[in-house]
């Protein structure tokens, strides 16, 4: 299988653009085992664009994407930042 990815460039003045794939659900959860990303295909493929989106060599550090149930992932969910080192 073979999945073609449009990396989204990065632009100073618009910031981080964040590509969502149609039907994409992702849920974030946190208990004692560890931190669970659970998500459909489309999620994950969505989450894969985002990260290749922030690994980009012109994204400084500190640079981050924020999710949480009111911004993109499911109700119940704790939030998840993903941020450039």
């Amino acid at each position: 299988m073979q999945i073609i990815l449009n990396i989204p460039p990065y632009s100073p003045e618009k910031g981080i653009e964040v590509q969502w794939e149609s039907g994409f659900e992702i849920t974030v959860r946190n208990n004692e085992n560890g931190v669970y990303l659970i998500a459909n295909k489309e999620g994950l493929v969505s989450l894969a664009i985002q990260l290749l989106t922030l690994a980009q060599s012109e994204i400084p550090s500190g640079r981050h994407i924020h999710y949480d149930e009111y911004n993109s992932l499911e109700d119940g969910s704790c939030n998840l930042i993903i941020e450039k080192k």
